[in-house]
């Protein structure tokens, strides 16, 4: 009887065992996507702004690739005057009034720094793939040696740069640009309590994209250097940087990829370079953009 009793333990705890791998099977296309009408009728340019252009969309395309255990949920929705996006519970929500100050913060003319239509995708894409960056992170387990908002910067900026390099390129000019405010001027006055922020402060976080860029393409992203922009100093540790994320992207992330979809991701989504986005009058400060979790 003991012997029979032991079996049946045995099966039920197979039984439990298979039961908990299938409720854990990892599957791509796991990422829906959500516009939320905004109650305050000043954020609807924006809500209109990002379902005309089909960014969710695109957004979930990018991603479709991601091995998930359970469904994802990416929405847009106003937040009651707070400028913020963040992951929380299996959804990613991206405040209308951070993607206003985005708006607002774009020039209006294009210059030899950035294209305007660029300074608005750059910092669009980063947001939803930093927030992607903590969703899997929590989703795969994944161990990290550091603080996690420095990962999903580095998710983030990985991942553009696996694009065609015009799209890299210009993605990369536009993430950084977000943080160009901070480091406009030779000197810069902050709280100590910045200090204690979970992020980065904006200006490390400016160098950090640029690092990243020149590490992985110092031809595509050599100017760089050479106008002064990343420090030499800098600069020579940078290949080695790069280097660090991408083999951690490719023993933590490459293995929760389709393959089939991680080939056929379509790598030229971006509009035209000099396309001019419609204008927002009034402008945000640069700061205040830079507050999320």
């Amino acid at each position: 009887m003991r012997a029979v009793a032991y079996v049946v333990m045995l099966w039920c705890l197979a039984c439990a065992a298979g039961g908990a791998a299938a409720a854990q099977e990892m599957k791509p296309k796991q990422v829906d996507i959500q516009y939320v009408e905004p109650k305050d009728a000043a954020l609807r340019p924006v809500f209109e702004q990002i379902r005309k252009a089909r960014a969710l969309e695109k957004i979930q395309t990018l991603l479709a690739p991601l091995r998930l255990p359970r469904r994802l949920l990416i929405k847009t929705e106003g937040c009651d005057g707070v400028s913020n996006a963040w992951y929380e519970e299996d959804a990613i929500t991206v405040c209308y009034e951070y993607l206003d100050d985005i708006w607002k913060n774009v020039p209006a003319e294009q210059s030899a720094e950035i294209a305007p239509v660029d300074a608005l995708l750059g910092p669009l894409v980063d947001v939803f793939l930093h927030e992607v960056g903590h969703a899997v992170f929590d989703y795969w387990k994944t161990p990290l040696l550091g603080r996690e908002e420095d990962a999903a910067d580095q998710f983030s900026t990985f991942i553009m740069l696996q694009l065609g390099k015009d799209e890299a390129r210009r993605l990369i000019l536009g993430n950084a640009y977000q943080y160009k405010g901070d480091v406009r001027s030779p000197v810069v006055v902050q709280s100590m309590r910045k200090f204690s922020d979970v992020h980065g402060t904006p200006s490390q976080r400016y160098y950090n994209v640029l690092c990243l860029a020149y590490g992985a393409d110092p031809v595509l992203f050599g100017d760089f250097v050479a106008s002064g922009k990343l420090p030499k100093d800098r600069a020579e540790g940078c290949e080695f940087e790069y280097q660090q994320v991408a083999n951690a992207f490719e023993r933590l992330v490459v293995p929760n990829l389709d393959p089939e979809l991680r080939q056929e991701l379509h790598k030229t989504w971006l509009p035209p370079v000099d396309t001019q986005p419609a204008r927002r009058s009034d402008r945000a400060g640069w700061r205040r953009l830079l507050r999320r979790n």
